[in-house]
């Protein structure tokens, strides 16, 4: 194992930047892609040394840049001609096998599609409804047959909903954004960004190549019920009661609602020994708020 722990992000978004933010001050060194040169200055004041990439601007030279690279994590999603980091610097990637300890693919649980409100867990069949959905299943099929065919150390992530400081119920309820749309029968699963981290920090403290993980909490929940505990926490009415089938919801949240299934956790507290900070979401937005986030 390398004396020095270096860990490569391809996409510093929300949940990367919040792993890199936790990582630097216990002396990793951080390194990373944005999409826009103006991320780069706010990277380096945080002690990450960032480079602009996207499908039209690779990396210019990726050897050197992954070089002594211990971990790597893929955040960015793919697009409708593929997974832009795996077309890119796949081989890159491939080629840096030997100093790699650990690499970590962030896909989502929208991949088992829609399962009428029932449990789904890693065994399940993937079945995604959207094409969203059907790119990340080509996506984690590509990272996978990457890790047989270099021995690269690879995990994939299935991510429920994200949400935590800045990006919560309680963010949209202050901003007036908040709608309580009720499809009867209808619920999601929810990470907390914090457990997220923790899920990752776990697996890469114990690679196990080619596992997934579903990462999520224990309580999957009507979106409805999110919206109304938030209200009730910052003293507030909640917003009127909307049918979804007369709400006329962005496409994006029309996607969500498209799929309605319980995703369990057991292998994360099994395998990985993780012990969820954040169990459920009024735990964690009774955090957030304490926090004044």
């Amino acid at each position: 194992m390398s004396a020095t722990r270096r860990l490569f992000c391809f996409g510093l978004g929300y949940t990367a930047l919040a792993l890199a933010r936790e990582l630097v001050p216990e002396g990793w060194e951080i390194a990373g892609t944005a999409r826009e040169e103006e991320s780069l200055a706010c990277l380096a004041e945080g002690g990450i040394a960032g480079l602009v990439f996207n499908r039209e601007r690779p990396l210019a030279e990726p050897s050197a840049t992954l070089r002594g690279t211990t971990h790597v994590l893929i955040s960015i999603p793919p697009d409708a001609a593929g997974d832009p980091v795996l077309d890119t610097h796949g081989d890159d990637i491939g080629a840096a096998a030997k100093s790699l300890e650990w690499l970590g693919y962030l896909s989502t649980t929208g991949v088992y599609g829609d399962r009428g409100g029932g449990w789904v867990d890693e065994s399940s069949n993937l079945a995604p409804t959207g094409e969203r959905g059907r790119r990340r299943v080509k996506a984690e099929a590509g990272w996978l047959e990457l890790g047989r065919a270099h021995g690269l150390p690879v995990h994939v992530f299935r991510l429920a909903g994200i949400y935590g400081p800045g990006r919560s119920a309680l963010d949209a309820v202050r901003g007036g954004r908040a709608r309580r749309i009720v499809k009867p029968g209808q619920v999601f699963s929810r990470i907390h960004v914090a457990d997220i981290v923790r899920v990752l920090r776990a697996s890469m403290a114990r690679p196990d190549p080619g596992a997934v993980y579903n990462v999520c909490d224990d309580a999957p929940a009507p979106p409805e019920d999110v919206t109304v505990f938030a209200c009730e926490l910052l003293g507030r009415e909640p917003p009127p009661a909307i049918p979804f089938e007369g709400a006329e919801p962005p496409e994006m949240a029309r996607s969500f609602y498209a799929d309605n299934k319980r995703v369990r956790n057991d292998r994360i507290k099994r395998e990985l020994g993780v012990r969820l900070q954040y169990p459920d979401y009024k735990t964690g937005l009774r955090a957030l708020l304490a926090g004044g986030d």
